[in-house]
């Protein structure tokens, strides 16, 4: 554990670091708050800091700026969230009360609220479908081999998948289709439909385990939202790491087991290799789960540069999230 005086200087320059993006020199530090000492001294000590792995020095001649420890050492230690003014609270409460329509929207959305807040990549990962009641399902003929299911969730999420009609289906057979998958369907949530009963029409039959096993299929997946991708990566001087953040962000599958393992590991902040994903080991991730009823149905969360405004990153993601899972409470 380091003492008050280098602990004050830690913070010191971590906050300048993230607020200048310059290495940070001992003559600015002695005059910070809390460290009230020479130059001579806060140099001293910081190259203690240097050598226990808080600091690094770019160049020689250069000031020092925070490793990743040292950012670890500044959440843990010295970082509570940061309280949102009124007019940024206020703009959170303004977005959800004027939010309507399709939950896909308003996640995509959140996405872009989020990035315009905290100037970093927001990501936003929606409930899956599995978990949500079904309201109404209906199977519409496209033509004489393929129909289209068009499945509504109560969380306002609609799926469509395109299915095989089999030889001498009627139209008859599409709307007994839409009756079968209704009744059986509709008023539960898919995870808990292990099948749906025989109609007695081998054509229907078919076409409703073709139905169930489609939807079944999306309804699995976790969508993710992002927002503020480009605008993040002008935080990198060097290209090839801006190309690293902005491929591994185009990857669904990247962003979502990103978020996911955050979370699962009972953390909000994970910085440079914490999160694991080597292309993005120049960042830090800031999440925090959407809950509704006592049940994690998604998350929220913003990637940013290792300098990002921890506490403000903290309060945004944390009120984000609280209003994003009210609103599916409500709406649900």
């Amino acid at each position: 554990m380091l003492d008050d005086r280098k602990t004050a200087i830690l913070s010191a320059v971590v906050q300048e670091y993230i607020s200048t993006a310059q290495p940070v020199g001992s003559t600015h530090i002695a005059d910070a708050p809390g460290v009230g000492v020479s130059s001579a001294t806060v140099r001293n000590d910081m190259a203690v800091l240097e050598q226990e792995g808080y600091l690094a020095q770019p160049h020689t001649s250069a000031g020092r700026i925070p490793t990743d420890k040292g950012y670890r050492f500044f959440v843990d230690h010295l970082t509570t969230p940061g309280r949102l003014d009124a007019s940024r609270t206020a703009q959170v409460g303004d977005f959800f009360s004027a939010a309507h329509g399709r939950i896909e929207e308003l996640l995509h959305q959140t996405s872009d609220l989020l990035a315009t807040m905290t100037n970093s990549a927001a990501m936003v990962v929606g409930p899956t479908r599995a978990a949500a009641e079904v309201r109404s399902v209906q199977v519409v003929g496209l033509s004489a081999t393929h129909a289209t299911v068009v499945m509504v969730f109560a969380n306002g999420v609609v799926e469509n998948e395109v299915i095989a009609v089999p030889d001498g289906a009627t139209d008859d057979d599409l709307v007994r289709c839409s009756t079968v998958l209704n009744e059986a369907l509709v008023g539960h949530p898919l995870a808990d439909i292990a099948d749906v009963p025989s109609s007695g029409n081998p054509n229907v039959d078919t076409m409703t385990a073709a139905a169930l096993t489609a939807i079944r299929e999306v309804a699995d997946d976790e969508h993710v939202w992002v927002g503020g991708a480009s605008s993040m990566a002008a935080s990198f001087d060097a290209v090839e790491v801006v190309r690293n953040v902005l491929q591994a962000l185009e990857q669904q599958f990247v962003v979502v087991s990103l978020v996911r393992n955050v979370i699962d590991r009972g953390m909000s902040v994970a910085i440079g290799v914490e999160h694991g994903v080597e292309p993005l080991a120049s960042c830090s991730v800031v999440v925090s789960p959407v809950v509704v009823d006592g049940e994690q149905l998604g998350s929220v969360g913003v990637l940013g540069p290792t300098r990002m405004n921890y506490p403000q990153a903290l309060a945004t993601v944390g009120i984000v999230s609280d209003r994003l899972g009210r609103h599916l409470a409500d709406n649900a």
